[in-house]
């Protein structure tokens, strides 16, 4: 436990017009990798805006890893489809953490982060201070390296008792 600093739950809300990759549609799943972490979603039969709802917890030592999210087209005979892949970082939300805001009021926004080559946001994501006084991150994610299709992602940390904690 003396490596982990928190861990990073991440809800994969939906998707948005995703890539047809059967005859009228898709079955998609999303993996999120970190490392040597895999986590996957359950499959949405037929649906190209699939709304997953599903919550996904990576276990977070170095900040500064990029994470990788795929999304897929469950296939029964033949190998899965490809429907794209996106990258994003948690430095923002890292950093907010960091700040040790105290009582700031709910819904606050803490920092943002705008679209840029650099990254794969569709939109500004902002750092807001939640109802219970955490920090939340809403992205939407543009998937690379298919024809079309977005992601909803919410991140939000969670201390670990024992772990060394952001703030070394």
């Amino acid at each position: 436990m003396e490596n982990i600093l928190g861990l990073l739950r991440i809800k994969v809300v939906k998707g948005f017009n995703l890539a047809k990759r059967d005859a009228r549609s898709s079955d998609p799943y999303v993996i999120v990798r970190m490392g040597k972490q895999k986590l996957k979603t359950r499959v949405i039969k037929k649906n190209l805006n699939p709304e997953w709802n599903e919550e996904l917890t990576l276990t977070i030592a170095d900040p500064n890893h990029p994470i990788k999210l795929q999304v897929y087209d469950r296939d029964t005979f033949t190998l899965d489809d490809k429907m794209g892949d996106a990258e994003f970082d948690i430095k923002a939300l890292v950093m907010a953490l960091k700040m040790e805001l105290g009582n700031v009021p709910s819904g606050t926004v803490i920092t943002k982060v705008m679209p840029s080559r650099e990254n794969c946001l569709s939109e500004a994501s902002s750092v807001v201070v939640s109802e219970n006084g955490k920090l939340t991150q809403t992205m939407f994610l543009r998937l690379r390296n298919v024809e079309c299709g977005e992601i909803q992602l919410h991140l939000h940390w969670i201390d670990v008792p024992g772990s060394r904690g952001l703030h070394l």
